[in-house]
């Protein structure tokens, strides 16, 4: 090439490597925005999917949290309350929590559950520049509750050595039910001497004491339990109402008994709810008792006391605020014991419900088709009898048990 050309070539290529240059820096320039962009939606994209797993970890604890409130037999306000400080506790912040019991959708909307929607809104960083608008989130957990078994017998207490204590040559059947103590005890229910008893199963939320084998449905006692609600906890006290009734007739209305009540002879009780006041109720040698339809609540310090050579023969409401419930002791009125005896042909048809006495259970009797139901803070069991649970024909109420909490969506 002759030497005089060299300069223009070099000119010529000079200016297309700055013209090129000039092109790629406008390109990057222009995409630059693009590329960043992309970067950051990466970024946040990730960002969004971590918060969205933190969320629906702060559901599941809302839920379960709220369920095992209702487990303890807490009120809807109170299951709120736990649901939402769980979710305040797991950094919910400023975020919104709806807490629906039983679910408002989903197929556990006719079941014992606890369903919790959490949502939050977060704030965009790198697509701001796409646009301002923030990112909503929502996350939804479902716990739902379920029961092992149904209790017959239910002793409340939390902490009481023997709370269910089964003693002498009592010999109790419990069929389609259990036998539940509250009590974190380590013989929360004891079995001595030579008593004998067929259940279930034998449920504790602490431990059992058997001096001789049961026979159970379920391969052993279940220990260290839930502790079961109060199944009658949203029951009403009744009111007292005036006149004082007079209890010196064979045939006694509903109404308020204020000094007590003492039973002899032949008497029978109309149906309806019996307030017993200032005293309490006796049922005395070789008195026959009837009544159906019948509800008595032991107001204050008042307690029962049945003699074994009386005959009582007495049934709950089927329907109404006091379905199922035969027997009521006051809530308020603390210690004490009250003792259910009676001959063979005694019959109790409906729950004894004592949430703050002991019941001595020494009579041969059960109810009606072997309903009969025994929650009080003690139960001490002495007497022969045969219970069921199929009793819901009769207006009484299942006791859950041993029950369990599970998140199901």
């Amino acid at each position: 090439m002759p030497a005089h050309l060299l300069p223009r070539i070099r000119l010529k290529a000079h200016r297309i490597f700055r013209g090129t240059s000039a092109n790629v820096a406008t390109i990057f320039a222009l995409t630059l925005p693009i590329v960043v962009g992309a970067a950051g939606f990466g970024v946040e994209t990730s960002y969004w999917y971590y918060n969205s797993l933190k969320l629906q970890a702060t559901a599941d604890a809302a839920a379960y949290a709220g369920a095992l409130e209702q487990i303890s037999g807490s009120d809807k306000p109170t299951i709120v309350g736990a649901a939402t400080q769980s979710a305040a506790t797991n950094g919910l912040g400023s975020g919104t929590i709806v807490v629906n019991t039983p679910p408002a959708s989903g197929p556990n909307t006719a079941k014992k559950a606890v369903e919790v929607i959490v949502g939050q809104k977060l704030d965009r960083i790198f697509t701001s520049i796409f646009t301002q608008g923030q990112v909503p989130e929502q996350a939804r957990a479902v716990a739902l509750i379920t029961d092992a078994s149904k209790a017959c017998m239910l002793a409340l207490d939390p902490t009481a050595s023997q709370a269910a204590l089964f003693s002498g040559s009592t010999n109790v059947k419990v069929t389609g039910c259990s036998v539940m103590a509250n009590s974190i005890a380590s013989d929360a229910i004891k079995l001595q001497g030579s008593a004998g008893l067929q259940a279930d199963c034998l449920i504790s939320g602490g431990g059992v004491s058997l001096s001789n084998p049961v026979t159970t449905v379920c391969a052993a006692p279940i220990t260290q339990a839930l502790p079961a609600a109060d199944p009658f906890a949203d029951l009403p006290a009744p009111a007292a109402s005036n006149p004082c009734q007079n209890a010196n007739k064979p045939t006694l209305g509903p109404g308020t008994y204020c000094n007590g009540l003492s039973l002899s002879g032949n008497v029978t009780l109309q149906p309806g709810v019996y307030v017993i006041q200032g005293g309490d109720l006796k049922v005395n040698a070789n008195a026959n008792v009837s009544g159906n339809g019948v509800t008595i609540y032991l107001a204050g310090a008042s307690r029962v006391s049945m003699n074994g050579n009386a005959t009582v023969s007495l049934s709950a409401p089927t329907s109404g605020t006091y379905s199922g419930v035969l027997m009521y002791g006051d809530r308020t009125g603390t210690g004490g014991q009250s003792t259910f005896n009676g001959t063979a042909d005694s019959l109790l048809t409906g729950a004894l419900y004592f949430p703050k006495q002991q019941v001595n259970y020494l009579g041969n009797f059960s109810g009606v088709n072997g309903c009969t139901q025994v929650v009080a803070d003690l139960i001490q069991w002495s007497g022969n009898s045969t219970i069921n649970q199929d009793c819901s024909s009769l207006g009484m109420r299942n006791i859950p048990a041993a029950q369990s909490v599970a998140l199901v969506e």
